[in-house]
C-alpha cells in the first residue's frame, strides 16, 4: 500500500466527480433556459424526495457494505454471503419503498406541491428510489472491491447517459418530461455498474439459511443505520439553520445563505468523495494493524491538504468574485460567508482522514456522536449568535464547529486507535491553519489584498504539495520524471519516496 495509489485513486474519483459536477451544473441551466424557476423548482421537489427516501430505505446498507465487502474480500464464502445480502436487501427494501410512494403518491403530491397535479410523477420517484437501491448494491461491490477506475466510469456514464436523456425528454416533453431526469441517472447507474460486476467472480449459490441471512444482515444495518441518521442529523439542522435565518433576516438572508452553502458542500464534495472511495476500504482492511493504520492515516492527511489547501487558499481570497460568477454582485454576503466557511474546510480536512478510523472499525457509536456533536454546535451557535452577529455567525459557526470537531476527533482516534502525529502532517496543518486564518483576516479588511495574497499563497503551498506529493510517488512515469526536473532546476530536488 502506497501513497502513489492512494494519489491515483485520488486522481480517477476527483476527475470522475469533477465531470459529474459540470454535467450536473449544466443540466441545470438548460432546465433553467428551458423551463425556468418553475422547471428548477419542480425538479428539486422531485429530487429531495427521492433522496430522502433512498437514504431512509436504504438504511445507509450502501456505505456499511463497503465495510463489509472490504472486510470478508479475502475469504470468499463471506464475501459470496455479503454480495447477495446486501443485494437481496437494497432489491427489496427499494421495492417497499417503491410500493409505499406509489400508494401515498396523491398524498405526497398534494403535501409537497399543493395539488394532486403532479401524483403520477411523485409515485414514479418511487421506481427512481428502487432503483438508486439496487446501483448503490452495485457501486458498494466496486468500492469494497477497490475497482476505483470501474467505479469512476459508472459515475461519468451514468450522469452523462442519464442527464442527456432527461434532457432530451424535458425538450420534447416539457414540464412533463422532468421526471425523466429523476429516474434515468440511478437506472443508467445500474445498468453500468452491473455491465462491470458481472465481470466480477459470480458469487457462491450455496443456500442460503435464515441464521446466514441474518448474520450478514445485521452487521450492516447495525452500521449503516448510524450513516443514515447521520445523514439525517445534517438534514434537519440545514433546514432548523434555513427556517431561522428566514425567520430572523429574510428570504434574502436566506438566499445568501444557501448559495455559500452550495458552493462549499460542492468543493467538499468533490475532493472528500475523492479522498474517500479507496480511502475507506483500504484502511478498513489494516484497521486493525495500528502502525499501518498511523501510516496510512498520516498519508491520506498529508494528500488531502497538499492537494486540497492550495485550492482553499484561492478561494478564501477570490471567493466574492467567484460568488459574482456563479451567481450575481448582490450576493455579497454569501461571499463573505464562503470565506468563513473555507477557513472551515481546512480543518474539516485534516479530521476527515482521522473520522474514518471509527468507521473503519465499526465503532458505530462514536461515529454517530461525533456527527450529532458536530451539527448540536452548528445550530446552537446560529441559534444564539444570529441576533448578535446577524448572518455572519453561520459563516463563523461552521469554523468553530470544525475546529472544535477538529481536535475530538484527534482525541478520540490517539486514545482508541493510538494514532500519532507524523511530522510533515503537523506542519501542513498548521501551516495550513495559519494560512488560512491570516488571509481571511486581510480579505475581509482589503478584499483586493486579499485576493492578490490568495492567489500567490495558493500557487507557493501548490509548489510545496507538489514537492511532497513527487516524494512519495517517485519514481512514477514520464510526467512526474518531468515535473521533478522543475524541482531540480531551482534547487530542491526530489528524493525518492514511499
Amino acid at each position: 500500500m502506497s501513497a502513489r495509489d492512494l494519489l491515483k485513486s485520488m486522481v480517477i474519483i476527483g476527475s470522475a466527480q469533477a465531470v459529474r459536477i459540470v454535467i450536473t451544473v449544466l443540466r441545470a441551466k438548460l432546465v433553467a433556459i428551458l423551463l425556468g424557476p418553475a422547471g428548477i423548482g419542480l425538479l428539486s421537489v422531485f429530487n429531495n424526495l427521492r433522496e430522502m427516501a433512498s437514504m431512509g430505505a436504504g438504511l445507509g446498507l450502501g456505505m456499511s457494505g463497503v465495510r463489509e465487502i472490504s472486510s470478508a474480500k479475502d475469504e470468499e464464502a463471506v464475501l459470496s454471503r455479503v454480495r447477495r445480502v446486501l443485494f437481496g436487501a437494497l432489491l427489496l427494501q427499494g421495492a417497499a419503498a417503491m410500493s409505499l410512494i406509489w400508494l401515498a403518491r396523491e398524498a405526497l403530491s398534494r403535501w409537497l406541491l399543493g395539488s394532486i397535479d403532479h401524483s403520477m410523477e411523485v409515485g414514479l420517484v418511487g421506481v427512481a428510489v428502487f432503483l438508486f437501491l439496487v446501483a448503490g448494491s452495485q457501486t458498494a461491490l466496486l468500492q469494497g472491491l477497490r475497482r476505483i477506475a470501474d467505479l469512476g466510469r459508472v459515475t461519468i456514464y451514468s450522469t452523462a447517459v442519464g442527464s442527456a436523456g432527461g434532457l432530451v425528454a424535458v425538450w420534447i416533453y416539457g414540464q412533463a418530461g422532468l421526471i425523466w431526469l429523476v429516474l434515468l441517472p440511478p437506472a443508467a447507474s445500474a445498468l453500468v455498474a452491473w455491465r462491470y460486476t458481472s465481470r466480477l467472480p459470480r458469487p457462491s449459490t450455496s443456500p442460503m439459511t435464515p441464521r446466514k441471512i441474518w448474520q450478514a444482515w445485521r452487521p450492516m444495518v447495525k452500521l449503516g443505520v448510524v450513516f443514515m441518521l447521520g445523514a439525517l442529523a445534517t438534514t434537519v439542522t440545514l433546514l432548523l439553520v434555513r427556517a431561522r435565518i428566514t425567520q430572523d433576516l429574510g428570504l434574502d438572508a436566506a438566499g445568501q445563505f444557501a448559495a455559500a452553502w452550495s458552493v462549499t458542500m460542492i468543493y467538499a464534495s468533490f475532493l472528500l468523495q475523492a479522498m474517500g472511495a479507496d480511502y475507506f476500504p483500504r484502511l478498513t482492511e489494516v484497521i486493525g494493524d495500528r502502525d499501518a493504520a498511523n501510516a496510512l492515516m498520516n498519508d491520506q492527511m498529508q494528500l488531502a491538504l497538499a492537494l486540497g489547501g492550495p485550492l482553499l487558499l484561492v478561494m478564501i481570497g477570490c471567493a466574492p468574485w467567484l460568488i459574482w460568477l456563479l451567481y450575481s454582485a448582490e450576493f455579497d454576503q454569501a461571499a463573505m460567508l464562503l470565506q468563513w466557511q473555507m477557513v472551515g474546510n481546512v480543518f474539516k480536512l485534516a479530521s476527515w482522514a482521522l473520522g474514518f478510523a471509527f468507521v473503519a472499525a465499526a465503532r458505530s457509536g462514536i461515529f454517530l456522536i461525533r456527527q450529532l456533536m458536530f451539527n448540536a454546535l452548528f445550530l446552537s451557535m446560529i441559534w444564539f449568535g444570529l441576533p448578535v452577529l446577524g448572518l455572519e455567525v453561520a459563516g463563523v459557526a461552521f469554523l468553530l464547529a470544525y475546529v472544535i470537531h477538529f481536535a475530538v476527533v484527534t482525541v478520540l482516534v490517539r486514545r482508541l486507535h493510538g494514532f500519532r502525529w507524523e511530522g510533515l502532517s503537523l506542519q501542513l496543518a498548521g501551516a495550513h491553519a495559519m494560512l488560512a486564518l491570516g488571509l481571511l483576516a486581510l480579505s475581509l479588511t482589503l478584499p483586493l489584498a486579499g485576493a492578490a495574497a490568495g492567489v500567490v499563497l495558493g500557487l507557493v503551498t501548490a509548489f510545496v504539495g507538489g514537492h511532497i506529493l513527487l516524494t512519495k510517488i517517485r519514481p512514477h512515469g514520464r510526467l512526474v520524471s518531468r515535473m521533478a526536473r522543475i524541482y531540480e532546476f531551482v534547487g530542491w530536488p526530489v528524493k525518492e519516496g514511499s
